[in-house]
């Protein structure tokens, strides 16, 4: 604008035509508050901020006396306080543009489409959020927002150096992985059927995933290659769901793990895609309870903390055999612990790395032998209540993906 001065003015100005324009198209004709009653509440917000804080705390003492006086009279007809709460937030607005235009007409911009989205939201809140979900999501707001800042972010020495925060963080970063894949099968539909649960389940436990597909091969011998094109998916949700917690806690690692990590991914992908031209087409009814299970809860809590928990373990392990028989035993320690969790053993690999503990090819080893020995458990479960088909195709994408992990580290190394 020709004159900086004008703009909080116009800030104010298009916030209160924004709102004011969708409440006078949403309100009754009675509605005590309409274009006009916006434009001047924004205006008289950026006047009041100008005059000083007395003069703003005036003003939103007014416009409060206002508001109930107006909502005494409509509460018949209208018994709710949007409006009123609206009315308000405007003269915050108006007040906020003499500071920080642009926050206020991005915030009025939100405002304006909050409001507008009435019946959008509260047909997603009544008839598509389960009460599973809605608990989830307060349980992952307070992991996040109460329970993270409060624990102490430094190393702690009598704990083998480990990080509370971190680990909390982590623990975290696992149940928002997991609730993405829980929306993905909600979003896209039960057309996916199976697939679409063995990527989600993936983010979980790979291992479980391929084991629960194999249990439904045997159940359902005509659904068996929908249930083992599932499983290998969930070895992609494994390797997108590693880079993040790599990303996370030791980015200077990504680089060299890249080749590793698309090589793998690959592999997943190409096995996957053989098995899309050769099999059946899936069968929509097979996926379906696995979907109503994945509908119940976005992610699993008690897997979370687990995974915290055996990570931290993994960490005073590996910290104890590297104290007792030096770096090259700490990796070893580390590698083993992929039998039970490859996620939690890349991680405190990671972990180790950023320490000082591990150099980068030291944990990059750490990863690949957590992989591999994952891998083993992930053949066991194939193997367990199915039918010998699906051992066996699972147990030579297994080798297959590993080797090309390797392989990719090797490429990364030399």
């Amino acid at each position: 604008m020709a004159d900086p001065t004008l703009l909080p003015w116009a800030a104010a100005l298009g916030a209160g035509l924004l709102i004011g324009v969708e409440r006078e198209r949403s309100q009754p004709p009675e509605s005590p508050a309409g274009l006009r009653s916006f434009v001047l509440a924004s205006l008289a917000g950026a006047t009041a901020a100008i005059l000083g804080p007395l003069a703003l705390a005036v003003l939103l003492a007014a416009f409060a006396l206002l508001t109930f006086s107006g909502y005494a009279r409509t509460r018949e007809s209208d018994p709710g306080l949007t409006t009123e709460f609206a009315l308000l937030l405007t003269v915050l607005i108006g007040a906020l543009a003499q500071q920080a235009p642009g926050w206020a007409a991005g915030l009025s911009v939100v405002v304006a489409g909050v409001l507008a989205a009435k019946s959008t939201l509260h047909g997603f809140a009544r008839n598509v959020l389960s009460n599973a979900e809605v608990e989830s999501a307060l349980m992952l707001a307070a992991a996040a927002l109460v329970v993270l800042p409060l624990l102490p972010d430094r190393k702690i020495v009598w704990l083998a150096g480990l990080n509370l925060h971190t680990l909390w963080l982590l623990a975290v970063l696992m149940m928002t992985i997991q609730s993405l894949g829980h929306l993905a099968v909600r979003v896209l539909g039960s057309q996916r059927g199976l697939a679409l649960s063995g990527l989600a389940g993936g983010f979980v436990s790979s291992t479980a995933t391929i084991a629960s597909m194999a249990q439904r091969a045997r159940l359902e011998p005509a659904a068996q290659t929908d249930c083992l094109r599932a499983a290998l998916l969930s070895n992609l949700a494994t390797m997108i769901e590693l880079s993040a917690l790599v990303a996370l806690i030791q980015p200077a690692l990504l680089p060299d793990l890249l080749p590793a990590v698309g090589l793998y991914g690959a592999g997943a992908l190409l096995a996957v895609g053989a098995l899309i031209h050769g099999g059946l087409r899936a069968e929509v009814s097979a996926g379906a309870s696995t979907l109503q299970s994945a509908a119940k809860r976005p992610f699993q809590p008690l897997q979370a903390l687990l995974f915290a928990s055996i990570l931290a373990g993994v960490l005073l392990v590996a910290e104890w055999v590297r104290g007792w028989l030096g770096s090259s035993g700490a990796v070893v320690a580390t590698g083993l612990a992929g039998f039970a969790d490859a996620h939690a053993a890349s991680a405190s690999a990671a972990q180790f790395a950023a320490n000082g503990t591990f150099t980068s090819l030291q944990a990059m080893l750490a990863i690949g032998l957590a992989l591999s020995t994952n891998a083993i458990s992930k053949v066991a479960a194939g193997f367990a209540g199915a039918q010998g088909r699906f051992g066996a195709s699972n147990a030579a994408v297994q080798a297959g993906i590993i080797g090309l992990f390797w392989l990719g580290l090797w490429a990364s190394r030399f």
